[in-house]
């Protein structure tokens, strides 16, 4: 069913580039690009071939050949740019975390039920085809049941104080950045947790250097996850059950491969399933398939879930200490 909505894309930054490669590569529409300057958004449409450069995020928001808008900006910027978004009555795709806490979320939330939009986190992960297949396994308790989770994003990132990872202004840190992928992972396998522990260092521009949480659940389960902007670590993830394991190749969050084990230590399936281009394009198609059902929200990734994966990370930030200039 998807294929049938025309996508705007809000910012012109180099996640916005790859979003647009995917969409293009699987055969999607994009009609429109919206900047904060018309060069900004003549460069950009001119290298993929879109129709329409709007030198304002609000010009394309009144676009009428636009049904559907991708906000691509920093953390910081997702809740007043989603806001103008769904007030201007088109469906948005936001680039992660949703917001930058679960206050800002629910009022998204909120406002996109009160206007019957569809409103969808861009946690592209959910979609891949390795992911869906785990759930399949797991559903079927062909590991039993599952009890860990142990998952990594930890990157070598840019240095400079000004970068958007290293600035409190731009939501910099590796919480939000890349912790948010183990976060949605664990809450993916396991729901709400019951507990959270979480303990961190920080860099010389006071935002999270890495981050270490554990979170813990009502049936025992736990989630070891771990993220740091400063060091490349293996990026795996291993989900360990009382009749099994599935371990998911690097890098774990993106297009990969995994293989499953049984009770007794032996492979019963190996999947490498190809995908075209990076990936992006599942969580596009998702909301597609999900105006097209007439609803509000799909299974994968609810937005009241979004809203209590960000309460997660508040927590997180209320123990290590973690502040923005954005905080309310």
């Amino acid at each position: 069913m998807s294929g049938t909505l025309r996508w705007g894309i809000l910012g012109t930054g180099w996640i916005a580039s790859l979003f647009v490669q995917d969409l293009l590569a699987a055969g999607l529409t994009v009609t429109a690009v919206g900047s904060r300057s018309q060069d900004s958004a003549d460069a950009f449409a001119g290298r993929y071939g879109i129709a329409t450069a709007h030198p304002s995020y609000e010009a394309l928001v009144a676009d009428p050949n636009v049904d559907a808008i991708y906000v691509s900006t920093p953390h910081p910027l997702h809740f007043a740019n989603a806001k103008l978004v769904l007030a201007g009555g088109k469906h948005v795709l936001i680039e992660k975390p949703i917001t930058m806490d679960a206050s800002q979320a629910a009022e998204l939330v909120a406002l996109a039920t009160e206007n019957k939009l569809v409103l969808l986190e861009a946690m592209w992960t959910r979609w891949l085809p390795h992911m869906i297949r785990i759930r399949e396994i797991i559903a079927a308790g062909l590991i039993g049941e599952v009890r860990t989770l142990i998952a990594d994003h930890d990157q070598d990132l840019p240095d400079d104080p000004a970068h958007r990872i290293n600035n409190p202004d731009l939501g910099g840190g590796a919480l939000l950045d890349l912790g948010i992928y183990p976060v949605s992972f664990a809450w993916d396998l396991f729901g709400e947790p019951t507990s959270v522990a979480a303990h961190a260092s920080f860099t010389a521009t006071d935002v999270d250097r890495q981050t270490a949480i554990i979170l813990g659940y009502e049936g025992g389960q736990q989630a070891l996850l771990h993220c740091a902007l400063d060091t490349r670590g293996p990026n795996r993830a291993v989900i360990l059950g009382t009749g099994g394991r599935i371990e998911i190749d690097p890098v774990w969050y993106t297009a990969t491969t995994f293989t499953a084990y049984g009770e007794d230590g032996e492979a019963f399936e190996h999947f490498d399933q190809p995908v075209v281009s990076r990936g992006m394009q599942f969580e596009a198609i998702a909301l597609e398939d999900i105006v097209a059902s007439g609803a509000l929200a799909g299974t994968e990734l609810p937005p009241q879930e979004s809203v209590a994966i960000m309460g997660t990370l508040d927590e997180v930030r209320r123990q290590i200490g973690l502040r923005y200039p954005s905080d309310r």
